[in-house]
């Protein structure tokens, strides 16, 4: 038969102009927050008032309003449109970098982290591409808006630190606030979309089904193991690799491009939304960087490797999840769907970033590690090897 496959048909002039924007939008914001990853828990550290616990609470605190707001504004979303909710997110962000931007102590900083949360967007983003995409097409647009986000993961890894060590890491702050104005703006290159079709109901049931609270699961545990790996990261690439904080860069981007080696074929053949074997190989990919960094991390050569293997499972499973769970969720309710999907996605983030503080109480990195190898084990014997299921 030459029937030809769903991977395989082409995106519209549309389609294209919209995954391209919004992907732009995306790398945009996100890399006010990806830029402060490497340098905001040393720099939190000097802060007045600063402990461990506070130091972690401001690398995670925006993901526990992110948590807090993903769903209520993807709720509204599917009712008012999503293009005002964007834009009414992406002001709060600017709000809450410029009170980090401004503050003194550690408490302003963490205000300031929450209030930039409170522009939980990702969930309305996402419900926006999945309007203006096909099914058939999906999974690609996710992968490339995805590869987006990595994109812009690389080059903050790399301008963080470096605008960090000549400009103080305040400027990040106000860096984030300039990029989000310039994100709402370029909201008019995109094409018409149609508006989604309000539910006949506000009851949010059905974003809660099984099928998609095991997904949300999935990238709870993902986030949170993110967020404390990078608490503790650059203290280990700083006190034990002796590092100078303006060359983790390469660490980060060296790392991040070979492993561009094992996500980008997995993203390809992942034909079907996130299947299990290949979200078990991910998961497997994470808990191996873990212990790695845990039991080897004492020359540049072993870290190196464990960040080969952690960007190369995270950044599949960063696109391969939200494609999954936009195609099971409900028309209706995909803003809402992918709003539980982004609150447990940044309340991850927020756990993530209590943990690595709590368990960097001592000065070790490599226990912050050891306990995110714990957390990736755990899913892995939820999820079973190669049986994640529709």
């Amino acid at each position: 038969m030459n029937s030809e496959k769903p991977d395989h048909i082409a995106m519209q002039a549309d389609e294209r102009r919209t995954v391209g924007v919004l992907a732009l939008i995306a790398m945009i914001r996100m890399f006010g927050l990806f830029a402060l990853l490497p340098v905001l828990s040393m720099y939190a550290e000097d802060l007045r008032g600063a402990t461990s616990l506070l130091i972690g609470l401001a690398v995670g605190a925006y993901g526990l309003t992110q948590a807090g707001f993903q769903i209520p504004l993807g709720a509204l979303s599917d009712r008012i449109g999503r293009v005002p909710v964007i834009v009414g997110g992406l002001v709060v962000f600017a709000a809450g970098s410029v009170l980090a931007g401004m503050s003194e102590t550690i408490y302003g900083v963490i205000a300031g982290r929450l209030l930039q949360g409170a522009g939980a967007i990702s969930a309305t983003l996402t419900a926006l591409l999945a309007d203006a995409t096909r099914e058939e097409v999906r999974t690609r647009s996710m992968a490339v808006f995805g590869i987006g986000i990595g994109a812009a993961f690389m080059i903050a890894m790399v301008a963080g630190p470096l605008i960090a060590s000549f400009f103080g890491v305040r400027s990040l702050f106000w860096v984030a606030a300039v990029l989000a104005i310039v994100a709402a703006a370029m909201l008019r290159l995109l094409p018409q979309i149609p508006a989604p079709t309000p539910g006949r109901s506000w009851s949010m049931v059905p974003a809660f089904r099984a099928d998609l609270l095991r997904i949300d699961f999935y990238v709870f545990v993902l986030h949170a193991i993110m967020t404390a790996t990078f608490v503790a990261l650059p203290f280990l690439l700083h006190d034990r690799l002796e590092l100078a904080l303006t060359d983790h860069w390469k660490m980060y981007v060296g790392a991040l491009v070979v492993s561009f080696g094992i996500a980008v074929p997995m993203i390809m053949s992942d034909h079907h939304q996130g299947r299990g074997r290949l979200i078990g190989l991910a998961v497997t990919l994470v808990v191996a960087a873990q212990l790695v960094l845990t039991f080897f991390s004492f020359s540049v050569a072993p870290v190196f490797i464990a960040l080969v293997l952690y960007f190369g499972g995270f950044n599949f499973l960063e696109a391969g999840l939200p494609a999954r769970l936009s195609v099971l969720a409900k028309d209706e309710l995909r803003g809402a769907s992918l709003g539980v999907f982004s609150s447990a996605q940044f309340l991850g983030a927020f756990v993530g970033g209590l943990i690595g503080g709590r368990f960097l109480g001592q000065g070790r990195p490599t226990d912050v590690f050891f306990v995110c190898a714990l957390m990736g084990g755990i899913w892995l014997a939820l999820q079973g090897f190669g049986r994640f299921r529709h």
